[in-house]
């Protein structure tokens, strides 16, 4: 790789951390209701310092950051509108007569997808684990742990707040809301290894063989 392109790599996650910035601030310029949108973007809130004090010691992949901003948009645009408000979700809905605005159903999937490639690669980094059955059966349990653990954080808004956390839940009045969250987490998570996985051991191996570059 040439030097030119390699600072532009290094960049990069400059890059994308400025546009996840700006899709938040607009996203909060009045949303429908902002303790909605508080509780929605709470994991961009805590990801992005996170993202920024950990760089020089574990910076990911280029990969990793594209997919943290995808899944960035995905949350921003749901608590700008709510999940069961959002206008795509409500042109699907209308496309195929379906009961119901599925993008929270599309929010609980890449909540197994993203974080799936996100637990591989520190996983690799940071344990004896190497990319095989292991590596894939852990990242699944990594995966459904956190999707049970964000209904956990759902009851306890409903305990909390009551009927003001109605939105925040997006049940939209399903019994099953929470077997089909969890679900689809799962489903993502096996996706994104099935999908990814190649292409992200050759990003891995060209972050760990390329000379460190500040910017």
């Amino acid at each position: 790789m040439t030097v030119h392109a390699r600072n532009a790599s290094a960049r990069e996650p400059l890059v994308l951390l400025t546009i996840a910035v700006l899709c938040l601030v607009l996203s909060g310029i009045r949303p429908y209701d902002r303790l909605t949108w508080v509780m929605e973007v709470l994991p961009v809130l805590i990801a992005l310092p996170l993202l920024i004090l950990t760089y020089r010691w574990l910076h990911f992949t280029p990969l990793i950051y594209r997919l943290i901003l995808l899944h960035s948009f995905i949350l921003i645009l749901g608590a700008h509108y709510t999940y069961a408000r959002v206008p795509l979700g409500n042109w699907v809905q209308d496309l195929f007569h379906l009961a119901r605005n599925h993008y929270d159903r599309l929010g609980h999937l890449a909540q197994g997808f993203f974080p799936a490639i996100i637990a591989r690669e520190v996983m690799i980094r940071t344990s004896p684990l190497k990319p095989g059955k292991w590596l894939f059966f852990i990242v699944l349990c990594v995966c459904l742990a956190s999707s049970a653990f964000y209904e956990l954080i759902e009851w306890w808004s409903a305990l909390i707040y009551g009927a003001a956390a109605t939105d925040f839940l997006g049940t939209q009045g399903d019994p099953w809301d929470t077997q089909w969250d969890m679900f689809l987490a799962l489903i993502g998570a096996v996706a994104a290894q099935l999908t990814l996985a190649r292409v992200h051991d050759r990003a891995l191996q060209r972050l760990l063989t390329e000379p460190e570059i500040d910017i």
